[in-house]
């Protein structure tokens, strides 16, 4: 990865923010930095196929919660979609969020609708436990990079997901 060009500091804010997500929340399974729209997408494995009606139960327990929990923040999301693909005998469910908007505790809201919707078959990489103060410490992390990404203009395509228990950044 090339890191010798103007902006060198947005780059390692954005990149210090997919991996700190990846590291405090396993049931991540992979996560993108759309600049241009200025758009995270957290993508969650699911070992199996859903069926539209879970699908679609799914999507609207998730969506709603998020409508609750921003209304109740009175904030306005610009950007709130689930999509899904399935391949093989998985399906990967992707929430895309506006990064302008997001906090952390929506990330964390996020991740224990998924653990409480689909926990049994729910994908999670969890080689080594964090302590709660690595926890906190990562929680805090996130949240910091979140609003260091807000206000800077960084333009390359972010791309991390783990692979054998290594956290992967690459730009697109």
């Amino acid at each position: 990865m090339d890191f010798c060009y103007k902006g060198k500091e947005d780059l390692t804010n954005s990149i210090s923010l997919l991996i700190s997500i990846l590291i405090r929340y396993p049931e991540v399974a992979k996560i993108n930095f759309d600049p241009e729209n200025h758009v995270l997408k957290f993508t969650f494995m699911y070992a199996g196929v859903l069926s539209d009606t879970e699908i679609d139960e799914l999507k609207h327990n998730i969506l709603s919660s998020i409508e609750v929990y921003n209304t109740l923040e009175c904030k306005y999301p610009q950007v709130v979609n689930l999509d899904y693909k399935i391949s093989d005998n998985l399906t990967m469910i992707e929430i895309q969020r506006d990064v302008d908007t997001l906090v952390q505790e929506e990330i964390a809201l996020m991740v224990e609708l998924f653990r409480q919707s689909i926990h049994k078959s729910l994908i999670t990489e969890e080689s080594d436990q964090l302590v709660d103060e690595d926890l906190v410490v990562q929680e805090e992390l996130i949240e910091h990079m979140l609003e260091s990404v807000k206000t800077k203009s960084e333009n390359k395509r972010l791309y991390a997901f783990r692979e054998e228990g290594r956290v992967l950044v690459f730009n697109k």
